[in-house]
């Protein structure tokens, strides 16, 4: 009896202490409610955190528990997470554009269906038809775009006006190889800083301008393509011609486009960040034109780089990350601060406000935000599939070939092989 009497009292204290008078469970547990748990990484912290601020002011005690987490540690944490059927993951996750597809062809149920939530319905036409292609399968949009990367040729407007090159004047990938041939007379310094070995990103670039990629619609490889032996014809000239410095990886890239070792940058609209951060001193010696052509007439938009935020569908608030997350990324103001911070917002609204026509002073007084703003829509689709970095490790090894005077087509079409090889494995 005595036992007996000591547990029930031990249970009367349990029950007394989780139901306590002062309401301090009651507001954990309201507080864990309204925290959303967050994976994203660098300069997509300071985005999320402003937007967490201005959600909050409307939904009193709404936090979020941001996770820093770089690329690609992130994309190991995520993919142990899905084979785990969720678990593990946070209640939000970001997630770059060459990746997404591959989660959503393998884990299709791992993300919440956003058009089941009015998403499409709602949303769709503010942002351009790439993005969205991207984030869709079967006919529904699974994640939320964020910034983009529409591309353009950054280049050095000191060395240009000292080799006496119209940066205006070049239309085609001709053109531009003709320009460098100019700067390496004139002033010997190289056009490109292609990381031969390492990074295909401007062949990448081509093959989008053209409309193609890795793979075609159906997701069969396409590496043999006309379009794709004429993006590698451009990078063996480069090579060739002598007018592309092997710069081995992001550093000694920065450095030597800093130094003046190269005069130009085919790349994405978030390298503007990058130099005025790394760069600042070099004010009004940098200015940006669009793509070159394949011909001319030809299409010189494309994209390099981006990401999106995307919901588990294991998260236990749903209808919370839902609409905080619509919020992100349909609101103006979060939107123009993601470009105070160097990325390019894929929302369209914003395209109107004055920032996107003032002259910017380190772009030597060009409004590059309104060049980048109007190429955006031009962007083909990009069909990047699951197997994307399988592919993109055999067009680098092709690109090494055709750089060391192999045939291009001939590099390609060992690419080709090798790649179906290891996808039939």
């Amino acid at each position: 009896m005595k036992r007996a009497s000591i547990i029930f009292a031990l249970l009367l204290f349990a029950l007394a202490a989780c139901s306590g008078n002062d309401g301090s469970s009651e507001q954990n547990e309201s507080g864990d409610n309204n925290t959303l748990s967050v994976w994203a990484w660098n300069i997509n912290v300071p985005v999320i955190e402003k937007a967490a601020e201005m959600f909050a002011e409307d939904h009193p005690g709404f936090e979020l528990n941001i996770v820093e987490t770089g690329t690609p540690d992130v994309y190991q944490k995520i993919t142990t997470g899905l084979q785990a059927k969720g678990e593990g993951l946070p209640d939000v996750m970001l997630v770059e554009d060459d990746r997404l597809q591959g989660y959503l062809n393998s884990f299709p149920e791992a993300f919440v269906n956003l058009s089941e939530k009015g998403f499409a319905e709602d949303h769709m036409d503010k942002f351009p038809e790439y993005k969205t292609e991207l984030l869709s399968k079967d006919g529904d949009m699974y994640g939320f775009p964020f910034d983009s990367g529409p591309a353009g040729v950054f280049y050095r407007v000191d060395l240009f006006e000292e080799a006496g090159i119209d940066a205006n004047a070049i239309e085609t990938w001709d053109d531009f190889i003709e320009a460098g041939k100019v700067l390496r007379e004139e002033l010997d310094v190289a056009l490109t800083g292609i990381d031969i070995n390492n990074d295909d990103g401007v062949y990448r670039l081509m093959l989008n301008q053209q409309g193609t990629f890795y793979f075609d619609e159906e997701g069969n490889v396409d590496l043999t393509s006309e379009e794709s032996v004429k993006a590698m014809n451009v990078i063996q000239q480069l090579s060739e011609e002598g007018l592309n410095e092997n710069l081995v990886g992001w550093d000694a890239w920065i450095g030597g486009l800093a130094n003046g070792t190269v005069a130009t940058a085919p790349s994405g609209a978030w390298l503007s960040g990058s130099l005025t951060g790394q760069a600042p001193d070099m004010e009004g010696q940098w200015g940006v034109f669009p793509l070159p052509a394949m011909e001319e007439g030809g299409n010189r938009a494309a994209n390099l780089g981006g990401s999106n935020y995307m919901i588990s569908s294991n998260s236990e608030k749903v209808d919370l990350a839902y609409e905080f997350m619509e919020f992100f990324s349909t609101s103006d103001e979060v939107q123009l601060f993601a470009m105070e911070n160097g990325l390019f917002p894929s929302l369209n609204t914003i395209y109107t406000e004055d920032v996107f026509s003032e002259e910017v002073a380190y772009f030597n007084d060009q409004p590059i935000w309104t060049m980048f703003a109007d190429l955006i829509e031009d962007v083909p689709y990009a069909n990047y599939t699951g197997d994307y970095s399988l592919a993109r490790d055999e067009a680098t090894k092709a690109q090494s070939r055709a750089a060391d005077g192999n045939d291009p087509a001939e590099a390609l079409e060992e690419a080709a092989k090798q790649l179906e090889n290891r996808l039939n494995k």
